[in-house]
Order: C-alpha cells, then structure tokens, then sequence
C-alpha cells in the first residue's frame, strides 16, 4: 500500500516477536506513545536439526530496551505455544500477567518450577471483563478452542479497535456449554473495527472444525469393546479431552489412573479451579494398579508426540517400570500430529502394535478433532467484524498467505491485507496502514539451564559431530625446537571404529608426522601452526579417501 506512514508519526504500531512465519512461539507487540502491551508469550519446540535444543522462543531485544514502557502480558489461552517462554521472560520484564483462571493457574505451576511464582504479579480476568493498560482497553471476549478459558481480545487503541482472536474455532456444541461469543464480534464489527489479526493454523482446510464433542462419541463406541486396559495419550491442557476420556470410562465401570507430571498437576489445577469434575472415587493410585482387572483400568497419559523419554514412549518400549501391555489392551492418542513428528508418532504406533495393543488414532477414527477454526468459521469471523485491516497471524507464511486471500474472497480489498512476518512494524495513522520498517527479532535457543548461549555455530557443529563424527589429534612438541616428544595420538568417535580400523588410523598419524616434520623449526614452535597444519592434512586425507568430513580437534601440548 503506497502510503506514507512513518514509524514516528504512527499512533499505533503492531509488531509481531513470534508466530508469524512458523507455529507456535507467538508474541505479539502493540505500542502506541509511550505504552505498549504484549499479547502472549510463547514458545516453539525444536525442529529436527536443532539437535540438543529444549525449547525455542522469541527474541525480546525490542522489548528489552523499553521495558520502562509495557504495561503488561495478555494472555489468549494456556497452551505452550502461548505462554511457554514466560520464566524466561519474566526473568527480564517485571509486568503484571492478565489472563482467565485456568490459563494463570497453568502459568503459576510453570512459574513454581523456575521459583517465579512469587514474583509475578498474575491478574485474574474473566470473559467480557475489560482492563485498562496506558492508552490501552482491553475486553477478553470468550472462544472455543482445544483448551478451556479460551479468549479473543478487543483492544481499543487511539486508532481504532483491533481484534486479536488468538486461537479459537466455532463449536456450536462445546462440553462445557461456553460458546465464542459471536455476539460481542458483532457488536464491534457494528461500531467499526480497525484491523482483525486471525488464527490461520486450520485456513488450508475447507468448511467446518468438527465439535468436541464428536470425540466423546467416538470414546463412547470404543471403550465398551475394549477388553484389557485402555490408555488414552492426549495432551495434559486438553482438560475438555480429560473429561470426557473420564465419563466415558465411568460408564464402563473404569477407574481412571493419571500418568505424566503435567497430566497430575494440570488436572489437579483444573479440579481446584472448577473446570474439571471427576469424583475422587473414579481415581485410583500407580500403586492400586497390579490389584485392578485390567478390563477395569483407564489410563490417561501423556507422551502422545512419541516424546523421548515419555511415559507412553517408556509403555511402548516396554521400558515401564509399573504399566506393562499386553495383548487386548488399547491405545488410543487423542491428539493431532505436530508436524515434523510424523515418523516419532509412526514409529510409536508400531512398537505399541509389537506389544500387542490395538491402537486408535486420528487418521483410523474420529478420537481427535482440531481446535482450530477451518475456511467457514474464518469467514464468519471476517464478516462479523467487518475490519478495515486484516493481518492474518499464527501460522507458516503459506498459511498467511491462504488466508490473505480467504480475506479477500470476503470483500477486504487487496491492499488493505497486512502480510506480515516477524519484525516487522506494522504502523497505522490516520486510516492507513502499512508496514514501513523491522525491528530486531528471531529466536533464542533453551538448552538446558543456558538461554540464549546456543547459537547457529554451535549447532551447525553438533549437526556435523552427528553426521561424520569427531577426531581428536594429540601432539606433545618440544617448546624449545618444534620437535615432536609425543605422539601423535588419534582418538576417534563416530568416525571409524578405531580397534577394526587401526591400519587406516595409523595411515593418519604417519600423514600428521610428515607433515608436521615439513614445516620449519619456528612454525614448529608455533601451536597455532601446527594445529592448523594437522587440520588440513587430515581433512584432505579423510575426504579423498573416505568421503567423510569429521570434526577434527588437534590438542597441541608444548613439553
């Protein structure tokens, strides 16, 4: 759009941290003046090659360097992606958190366990309330979506009023009875709306999200056929998947066992809360376990994602030390497939089909349906808001893009859809809008207790360690005149097997001596020299007469 709209002169700017360009990690920033608010706080889990990472969140340089001006955290809904990275951004903003009660007491337990809880300042709102940041109004307007206490947001900005779905979907028969509340979208779209920022997780798919409760149905056909023990792998905040997992078993004279840490402490969280209603009864204890009739037990676990190390990973690999399958139990993972898992998932299912279970999934069955809104339901929420703007959010850029041009099979003229990824500024003024300048952004790499201190080189080593292996060449040179004292001694991992490889290896260390005994008697005296030396010779030797490239570490000691 060819308007002139300066980063300066803007009254409201827009600027999106994460989420834009990828799934999960989403954070977005509204700043206007000297205020600014920052909707969600999440992170994303590693891709295949971030070997070695735990988890992936946004870069809050932007953010850092003005933290005088953020007035506070609105979270949309308790999911992982939403307010994963908040202990490590806690650690750097001292804001009060705004969320539902369900969505805060996720948060309070993740806090507990970085010792945060008592130092954040979490603010409890509840649909249709309405909280006043600087210049900002915010309304929490409630929707459906995979995660009870889900909420849209409804900004009013000296500009205008933005919406902000976060995710959601239109189920017209949800568990609870809590329904979007299309009513308050239309009462905004009736007095005007600036922008719209929509979920754009589901746009590749046509018509309809099936309701949740289409799963309990399906639970209601499976668990009276089954004969042995059945588990049910689903997500821990999927409290509305807890609930029904938990009538269904009810009606089959099961008791229900509770396997992972965050499936115990989310469902505790939820009972407390209210959201959850499961009768102390119903549960039994790990140790009640070898006394049940298996055709009396329903497990609900976690590790639906194959996760390394998870319990339903540990089941499959008969690997557990209390819960054992056996042949006519099932296996039931209640979730969708988180891309770039297909092959952990595969993988899962055929060890589960090695012990013996059936198993039910969401490609032979109706055991998940997606929390997010699919072609139709975006629609309406474009035609019931009416936006002048439309920026879609949440999603890879293919998944904008679609969007971009549902929006405009809606009316919403071409030039007026905001195709933004992260960083970029995103500047309205005087009913125009465009997107004038970027800011610092991307993403910091969680290794265990280190935040940020992994970085592209150090992953491009570890993805060439687990490709081609390492060599370790340890030299003791005479520090007087160059002369090799020791070795050389080549260590090797990954790379050959050194006891079935010793002619090769020893091949290596007389190419090192050579080379070495060639340089002069000052080189010689130089470690620096020598160790590139050592590098470059057996770098060719390697390549030209294996093919393979490992990491080499000479470890050049003067005597």
């Amino acid at each position: 759009m060819n308007v002139d709209v300066s980063a300066s002169t803007a009254a409201l700017q827009i600027i999106p941290l994460g989420g834009l360009g990828e799934i999960g990690m989403n954070m977005m920033v509204y700043h206007c003046g000297d205020d600014i608010i920052v909707v969600d706080c999440g992170l994303m889990f590693p891709e295949p090659d971030m070997l070695g990472i735990d988890y992936v969140i946004p870069d809050i340089s932007w953010l850092r360097e003005r933290s005088d001006q953020v007035r506070g955290i609105c979270l949309t809904h308790g999911h992982e992606d939403h307010i994963g990275a908040l202990p490590f951004v806690l650690q750097e903003l001292n804001v009060p958190i705004y969320g539902t009660a369900l969505t805060l007491g996720f948060v309070n337990e993740k806090l507990k366990e970085y010792k945060l809880d008592d130092q954040v300042d979490l603010r409890v709102v509840k649909p249709r309330d309405s909280v006043d940041l600087g210049c900002f109004s915010v309304e929490f307007l409630r929707v459906a979506h995979s995660i009870v206490d889900g909420c849209a947001l409804a900004i009013t900005t000296p500009e205008g009023v933005v919406i902000h779905t976060g995710d959601f979907k239109i189920d017209q028969t949800p568990v609870d009875g809590q329904l979007t509340d299309l009513a308050s979208f239309a009462r905004y779209g009736e007095q005007g709306v600036l922008a719209l920022l929509s979920d754009s997780t589901n746009v590749e798919r046509e018509g309809y999200t099936l309701s949740e409760k289409s799963v309990g149905e399906a639970f209601d056909e499976i668990f009276p056929t089954c004969e042995g023990r059945i588990i049910v792998a689903a997500f821990s905040s999927s409290i509305h998947r807890v609930q029904q997992v938990a009538d269904a078993a009810a009606r089959c004279g099961r008791k229900i066992l509770l396997n992972g840490r965050s499936m115990v402490a989310n469902v505790r969280i939820a009972r407390e809360l209210g959201y959850l209603h499961i009768p102390d009864d119903l549960l039994m204890d790990l140790k009640e376990l070898p006394r049940m009739p298996r055709e009396q037990v329903c497990i609900i676990s976690t590790g639906s994602q194959g996760e390394p190390r998870s319990s339903l990973i540990r089941i499959a690999m008969d690997d557990h030390k209390q819960i054992k399958l056996e042949a006519a139990d099932t296996v039931i993972l209640s979730s969708r497939v988180i891309p770039g898992n297909e092959r952990t998932i595969s993988e899962l299912i055929n060890h589960l089909y090695r012990r013996g279970a059936d198993v039910y999934h969401e490609r032979t069955s109706e055991v998940h349906v997606s929390g997010h809104a699919c072609q139709e339901e975006l629609k309406l929420m474009l035609n019931l808001t009416r936006p002048r703007f439309f920026m879609p959010i949440h999603g890879e850029y293919r998944h904008l893009m679609v969007h971009s041009r549902l929006a405009r099979t809606t009316g919403i003229p071409e030039e007026r859809c905001l195709l933004a990824t992260n960083g970029d500024v995103v500047s309205f003024y005087s009913d125009t809008a465009a997107i004038v300048e970027k800011v610092e952004s991307g993403r910091v790499f969680v290794d265990g207790k280190g935040v940020g201190d992994v970085g592209n080189v150090v992953l491009r080593d570890r993805k060439h360690l687990s490709e081609d292996g390492m060599v370790v060449v340890i030299i003791g040179m005479n520090k007087t005149n160059g002369g090799i004292i020791y070795g050389p001694d080549i260590v090797s991992r990954g790379f050959v097997f050194e006891d079935e490889s010793q002619a090769y290896l020893e091949t290596a260390r007389c190419i090192v001596v050579e080379a070495v005994n060639e340089l002069s008697e000052e080189m010689r005296c130089d470690c620096e020299e020598v160790n590139t030396t050592v590098r470059q010779v057996l770098r060719r030797f390697f390549k030209k007469s294996i093919e393979r490239r490992p990491v080499i570490l000479p470890v050049i000691m003067e005597l």
